[in-house]
């Protein structure tokens, strides 16, 4: 078993602020157990400017990084374990927010759609989504969450 952590820290600023009336600064830092600390927000589509940071990392994009970056680790990890050679990794994935089956909003659809460019020996049409599809089964985020993933493989 393994434990990860992260702490989230939000401060209301020094300058007047009516917070009992929602109008308050949105930006938070988050850091991680590596000692990585990024600037996060809530996202600006939910809470308005300038309540929002839009230059900073809202937890719908980071849930989206999270399902496309373990869904690459994967990939990298099986690709290698059979033979092929990749040389670059790019995906520009999409997450949805909508009601759900419920009415309530969630992330109720994660696109990825990485592009893979190997070195030497390339895998066949089927033998790509083959390592995609496993990449998918065995990433832990996307086997957490009940949101429907979806894997759009590009050729380049």
């Amino acid at each position: 078993m393994a434990s990860y952590h992260a702490e989230i820290i939000w401060v209301r600023d020094a300058a007047p602020q009516d917070f009992l009336n929602n109008r308050y600064g949105r930006r938070h830092l988050l850091r991680f157990d590596g000692g990585v600390e990024l600037p996060g927000s809530s996202s600006p589509h939910v809470v308005p400017l300038p309540w929002s940071d839009a230059a900073a990392i809202d937890p719908e994009e980071a849930f989206v990084a999270a399902l496309s970056s373990c869904h690459m680790l994967w990939f990298l990890s099986i690709a290698a374990r059979r033979g092929f050679c990749v040389d670059n990794y790019r995906d520009a994935a999409e997450g949805v927010m909508a009601r759900n089956a419920a009415g309530r909003m969630a992330m109720t659809v994660v696109t990825l759609r990485p592009a893979v460019r190997f070195g030497g020996q390339q895998p066949t049409p089927e033998e790509l989504r083959a390592l995609h599809h496993e990449a998918h089964e065995e990433c832990f985020i996307a086997n957490s969450v009940t949101t429907e993933v979806r894997c759009e493989a590009v050729a380049t």
